[in-house]
């Protein structure tokens, strides 16, 4: 894990607080808690048990057993500097009666995922405590298309190998590559999720961006049709739907010889130069109308928040409000998917506690 897996603010200063608490800390930390990890072959860590509530449970156990008291069931409406220093301290504002505190942390999350309490207010909060907030969009999110396009609708379920790009007047702005799974409603899966942040920036900035598939990753215009002339060479009987499988799931190897009017029996021998060329552009960059995307309710992830400028990463302490501490996805820092927004609140979070007490 390093600070190319994020975006957002400066990666200095996300590299310096990923410091804070390693990959293998973090490893060794839930196993003391009774949550031993194992490592999949695409580098994510899950607990043995495959159970999110052993997570859960085991932090919550810890919590307790260090002396934390939990309050649930009463929601933060406010936090209130009640002077100009730490001896003043905070008032919070709560639905069941006001809390005094010398130190605040605000872990409240983004916007995602609403129901689990990660709301945007913590958003507000901060903004009432002097910072600025970087505009939010949703991150980790599925894509909608433009449903007058039924080629997603066609390949509903079906995942494959893919690279997405997004095109900022007309120049590359970044390639995701990873595992594409087309919907009904348009298109989900690493691949998509990755790209989300960087479309829906490129929305909120107004800035003139097209994306397009590659269903060769890796592979230019030039790769393809190279592949093509040496396939006819050695297989110059075989059928266009044949060879093109290989390239492609057989099911969208024939959406698109439909969508580009190609007979999917003729041979290679007999596929125009035209035609070849038509077919090798497609694959390689083949255009997606996005309308939209699923919204903060299905996102994994928030995009923007407080810039990290505003925070001092050797402590997470607030560098406007004096006794503020923020951590987690309040913070503008969005991670790939894969488990890497949890290690950035965790590491954030255990950069805050060992200094908030000092």
């Amino acid at each position: 894990m390093a600070d190319a897996d994020f975006w957002g603010g400066r990666r200095t200063i996300i590299r310096r607080v990923l410091r804070g608490l390693s990959v293998a800390e973090t490893v060794a930390f839930f196993h003391e808690i009774g949550v031993p990890m194992h490592e999949e072959e695409d580098g994510k860590l899950f607990p043995d048990s495959n159970r999110a509530r052993d997570v859960l449970n085991a932090l919550v156990g810890a919590a307790r057993d260090a002396g934390v008291t939990i309050v649930t069931g009463a929601r933060v409406q406010n936090v209130e500097k009640v002077g100009a220093t730490s001896e003043h301290g905070f008032g919070v504002v709560t639905t069941d009666g006001d809390v005094a505190a010398d130190r605040v942390v605000l872990a409240t999350g983004g916007r995602s995922l609403p129901k689990s309490g990660s709301d945007g207010a913590g958003f507000e909060i901060a903004r009432r405590l002097g910072h600025s907030i970087v505009p939010t969009t949703p991150a980790l999110v599925p894509l909608l298309l433009d449903p007058t396009d039924t080629l997603h609708r066609e390949l509903t379920g079906v995942a494959h190998d893919a690279e997405l790009t997004l095109w900022i007047e007309g120049a590359v702005e970044i390639r995701v590559r990873g595992s594409l799974l087309w919907t009904h409603f348009g298109i989900s899966g690493p691949v998509a999720l990755n790209m989300s942040r960087h479309w829906l920036r490129s929305m909120l900035e107004r800035r003139n961006a097209e994306l397009t598939l590659n269903f060769c990753p890796d592979r230019t215009f030039d790769d393809v049709e190279q592949w093509w002339i040496a396939r006819t060479r050695e297989r110059p009987q075989s059928s266009l739907s044949t060879a093109l499988s290989a390239l492609t799931p057989t099911s969208v190897a024939g959406a698109l010889l439909s969508r580009l009017r190609l007979r999917p029996d003729i041979t290679l021998a007999h596929l125009s130069r035209e035609d070849r060329r038509v077919l090798s552009h497609a694959l390689a960059k083949w255009p997606l109308r996005v309308t939209g995307d699923r919204g903060y309710n299905v996102a994994e992830a928030t995009a923007g928040g407080v810039p990290l400028d505003e925070i001092d990463p050797s402590t997470m302490r607030s560098r406007l409000c004096v006794g503020l501490s923020l951590v987690g996805e309040i913070l503008d820092v969005d991670g790939r998917i894969g488990g890497f927004n949890f290690q950035w609140a965790w590491s954030s979070a255990r950069v805050a506690a060992a200094a908030v007490g000092t």
